[in-house]
């Protein structure tokens, strides 16, 4: 497979050869549901909790007599029924969400998207992106001039100038290969990888 390779004007330079196995690969959308799923699960911090009828704060006394007010029986306000009750089934805090996929699926479809975005012109190559001082509005104006408005940037290493420079721009992201996660992938209409960060992808999903 050929990928695009650019220049900082963000203007096909050439094409450069890339694994099939990595960015050819067929779209299976069944397991990119199951990676993307599984990995927003992970993220999760199981932290949320419910109260019972024992936890919630409330007194003890009857609200009403047993008998001759033609309302129904009730004990105590702590009743599930009632408005500020407790949960018949609560939510844990240490509820855990994980979802396991086995290293093989995970790399087959993260090499899906990659494929996909390859095949909508959505992912291109450079040599290396980088920037005389952490300024934002220098690194803006360098992404704004090569056509981009939103994307992914993923490097080798990450320069601390780009980083220092992107962490303020909302709609542009730059990691490193181990944190370019399938989500991020996804979302960001284009992917911008260095030459450097394609080696090593081969590296770890191959």
């Amino acid at each position: 497979m050929e990928l695009k390779l650019i220049n900082e004007q963000g203007q096909e330079a050439s094409r450069l050869q890339a694994p099939d196995a990595l960015f050819a690969r067929e779209y299976n959308e069944a397991l990119v549901h199951q990676v993307l799923v599984a990995y927003q699960a992970n993220a999760r911090s199981g932290n949320r909790a419910q109260k019972d009828r024992s936890e919630v704060h409330h007194t003890t006394k009857k609200p009403w007599r047993q008998k001759g007010t033609g309302r129904a029986r009730a004990g105590m306000s702590s009743s599930p029924i009632w408005r500020g009750g407790g949960r018949v089934h609560p939510n844990s805090s240490d509820e855990n969400f994980a979802q396991k996929v086995n290293r093989k699926m995970y790399r087959a479809g993260v090499a899906a998207i990659l494929s996909q975005l390859v095949r909508e012109d959505r992912l291109a190559v450079m040599e290396e992106l980088s920037i005389e001082a952490p300024k934002t509005k220098m690194f803006a104006a360098k992404i704004k001039g090569m056509g981009y408005e939103s994307v992914l940037v993923i490097t080798d290493e990450l320069d601390e100038n780009v980083f220092l420079a992107a962490r303020n721009l909302p709609n542009v992201l730059v990691v490193e290969v181990q944190q370019a996660d399938p989500v991020s992938l996804v979302r960001f209409p284009q992917v911008l990888i260095t030459k450097s960060a394609l080696a090593k992808f081969e590296e770890v999903l191959g």
